[in-house]
């Protein structure tokens, strides 16, 4: 008998979809499911009896939406939420608001889509279940407010022929906005791999548009690097850095994953590594596992600069963790003092 089993309640309005959740997360001997609730309301006053260490909830909710719940849930008893939603774009609001992560609902008449799902669900609730909550209030909302000042300080001779290659999991979402937005509308070419079901990761680079002030977009295969443009690799395609006589582009391809993951960091980093050597700098991010460590290596011993987020600071100390245990990491920091040594490595 496994000890200390992950108590998770699960909250959705399909009493179907509820007692398939039960059934198949119960299948899990680390996982026990102390209770369901069909409802937000429902959900508070389980919470209080039955004290869970995880919440499962849908966005799209009766009696009180998903957002309205887990923003009421951060400020009255905070917990670990796992978002399980269909394709919202309000899930990254979610995220700002407190949830650890999400998974995309699968399609109920679909056998394989639905095992797929479960396991993908079970791990999530694993990584929930040691990661920590990380406040992301306060960041900026819209693309009108800026920070001028500080910029027209930080970019008076910032180096822009860089290509910056950013890394993340479980947290990135936010750590990664913590960053861009910071960074002016001519700030060097940013390549960014964030572990994200396909389809999220249009939403997640079309919500980035709108509140940073650089242009950001999902890759597409052949697109062209440039300054003031970064790039989102596509949920389901690796996403490379290569080279012709025109100059730098992207090369995005479904393949088997790596490290554990398509897109994957490591493949991200080893292009750069490989294509920009020292004309390069490498951002590793909170998340589970080790996806990019070795790659952030391999972008070390080709000449660039790397920086990895610290533990304090980390929803998950896992990806910049093994970074920084394997020597990958020349500046290891808080998320919110990442883009000020960007700065100064680029005023350099």
């Amino acid at each position: 008998m496994i000890k200390n089993k992950i108590r998770v309640l699960i909250t959705d309005d399909s009493i179907l979809f509820r007692n398939v959740l039960k059934n198949e997360l119960s299948k899990d001997q680390s996982i026990e499911i102390v209770g369901m609730a069909a409802d937000p309301i429902e959900a508070m006053e389980k919470i209080k009896l039955l004290n869970p260490d995880i919440l499962t909830l849908d966005i799209e909710m009766p009696k009180m939406d998903g957002l309205t719940f887990i923003k009421k849930l951060m400020s009255e008893r905070p917990m670990k939420v796992v978002l399980v939603s269909s394709m919202n774009i309000s899930v990254f609001d979610a995220l700002q608001s407190g949830a650890v992560d999400f998974v995309r609902k699968p399609d109920m008449s679909s056998n394989n889509d639905l095992q797929s799902f479960i396991q993908e669900l079970k791990t999530k609730i694993k990584i929930a279940s040691i990661a920590k909550l990380v406040n992301y209030q306060g960041l900026t909302k819209a693309k009108d407010i800026k920070e001028e000042p500080k910029k027209i300080i930080l970019t008076a001779k910032l180096e822009t022929s860089k290509i910056i290659a950013i890394g993340a999991s479980t947290g990135g979402t936010e750590a990664i906005l913590k960053i861009l937005k910071e960074l002016p509308a001519t700030a060097p070419p940013i390549l960014i791999t964030q572990h994200m079901p396909p389809g999220f990761t249009k939403m997640y680079a079309e919500r980035l548009n709108r509140i940073c002030s650089m242009e950001v977009r999902e890759a597409a295969d052949g697109d062209r690097v440039k300054k003031g443009l970064a790039l989102v690799a596509p949920g389901d395609k690796h996403m490379r850095l290569r080279k012709d006589e025109e100059g730098y582009y992207v090369e995005c391809k479904k393949g088997e994953k790596v490290s554990g993951h398509c897109p994957s960091v490591d493949v991200l980093f080893d292009s750069v590594a490989e294509i920009a050597g020292k004309k390069a700098v490498g951002i590793i991010l909170t998340g589970m596992g080790k996806d990019g460590a070795s790659g952030l290596m391999n972008m070390k011993k080709a000449g660039a600069f790397t920086i990895g987020q610290d533990e304090k600071t980390s929803v998950v100390y896992g990806m910049p963790m093994v970074a920084y245990n394997i020597g990958a990491v020349q500046v290891q920091a808080p998320i919110d003092a990442i883009s000020s040594i960007l700065f100064k490595h680029l005023n350099s």
